[in-house]
């Protein structure tokens, strides 16, 4: 599911998209951003998709070689490893990944089939599937370990899929990385016997309603917190300060200011990680010191009040 640093990256990213141009509608910025979260979901499914797709098109190849004219005796009797790998299966057979790939109406690997050669044409020659094809051993443990080795190894880090997702969707350049690691933890949660369901979107309902209320309140407030901003840079003029960095202060003081349930230290240590992936090399220095100094005088002042969780 899409936790709370993802969460703040999409405002982000909302906030600098209607900042630059120049939009005042905000009701359809926040459609926007409802969007790409909805767009990341998508990837997420997408990839799950493609394993089945990759099973389902073995399979085709195995039946397709049997109608040989000259069938050979591995093409009437082919090792069915592959098609009858039980973590494939579940996914396969998940209700809700099938319900969930009509409510989207995902039919990229129908369109776009020969993305799924590419994959299998990788999987079929890698030795990570010789040596699981050729071993005798029968198990679940066995099948995971496979399945995980090839979305790690193979999907994940192929470029042409890679190349394929970002030409579909400009957002998905940035969101492969959280959605390939999504994937691979959840394969590993895995038990024999368990029915595959797809992760939730969002843990529960204050994720949810997390992001809207964070790019609203910023961008109805974010002149009075840049004023905040050149009150604690008095060596710096606004147009030297990078407009992500001035966006994640931005973000931060709203925070500290509209959300009271949030600690101090952890809206500041989430907008410092954050920097380290879509700033500059020095950026996270400087607003640690930022917000260090704007903390330190919204405490002072008692403008910045913290309540149950908030107060850790």
């Amino acid at each position: 599911m899409i936790n709370r640093r993802q969460i703040r990256v999409k405002v982000m990213q909302s906030v600098y998209a209607m900042l630059h141009s120049g939009s005042d509608n905000l009701v359809k910025e926040k459609e926007f951003l409802n969007s790409s979260i909805v767009k990341l979901h998508e990837l997420y499914i997408l990839n799950l998709q493609l394993l089945v797709e990759v099973q389902k098109h073995s399979k085709t190849l195995q039946e397709k070689s049997k109608k040989k004219y000259l069938a050979t005796a591995e093409d009437l009797n082919p090792n069915k490893k592959f098609i009858n790998n039980q973590v494939l299966l579940m996914l396969k057979n998940s209700i809700t990944l099938k319900k969930h790939i009509e409510d989207y109406k995902l039919t990229n690997w129908n369109l776009d089939g020969e993305y799924v050669q590419i994959i299998w044409d990788e999987i079929f020659k890698s030795i990570i599937y010789q040596k699981y094809i050729n071993s005798k051993e029968l198990s679940f443990a066995d099948d995971q370990l496979f399945v995980i080795n090839i979305f790690k190894n193979i999907i994940a880090p192929n470029e042409k899929l890679s190349d394929y997702f970002e030409d579909n969707n400009i957002g998905w350049a940035d969101d492969m990385p959280y959605v390939n690691t999504w994937i691979y933890k959840q394969l590993k949660t895995l038990k024999e016997g368990d029915i595959f369901s797809l992760d939730k979107l969002f843990k529960d309902e204050d994720d949810y309603k997390f992001g809207k209320e964070l790019f609203e309140k910023v961008m109805l407030n974010h002149t009075d917190f840049e004023k905040e901003i050149i009150d604690k840079t008095p060596n710096w003029e606004m147009d030297r300060i990078a407009d992500i960095d001035m966006i994640l202060i931005k973000m931060a003081i709203c925070e500290f200011l509209k959300f009271s349930s949030i600690p101090a230290k952890v809206t500041i240590n989430e907008y410092l990680e954050i920097a380290k992936d879509y700033s500059t090399d020095k950026s996270s220095i400087f607003i640690n010191g930022v917000l260090d100094k704007i903390q330190k005088d919204f405490f002072q002042f008692k403008r910045m009040v913290k309540v149950g969780r908030g107060l850790l």
